[in-house]
């Protein structure tokens, strides 16, 4: 079975950026997703890209965030721009529709 690890998480000002990593063993020719958790609240789907790299974001991420894949490393990316304080979650890689989780990576916006 596919095994995901995520990374690339961390504290980060208001309006600065990062970049997440999923990195993922076995084959790749899948759907990949980021979900993100806040404290207290479900977790939510924020981007996905299938294998030939078309991509779907939620609203509050559009033009934010973008999603790429590099299909030579097995590796999904969430380049995250403009975060504010509402992005504040632990971030999940999933392959869709019912495949294996990641274990998450924090990201924290905070001043």
């Amino acid at each position: 079975q596919v095994q995901l690890v995520e990374s690339g998480g961390g504290l980060v000002q208001p309006g600065g950026s990062l970049r997440l990593s999923c990195a993922a063993s076995g084959s790749f020719r899948s759907i990949y997703a980021w979900y993100r958790q806040a404290p207290g609240k479900q977790r939510d789907l924020v981007a996905y890209i299938y294998s030939g790299g078309a991509t779907h974001y939620v609203d509050a991420v559009k033009g934010r965030f973008t999603i790429s894949r590099d299909n030579a490393k097995n590796t999904v990316y969430l380049q995250m721009n403009s975060l504010n304080v509402e992005d504040t979650a632990v971030y999940y890689c999933h392959i869709l529709p019912s495949g294996p989780w990641g274990q998450g990576t924090q990201v924290t916006v905070s001043s």
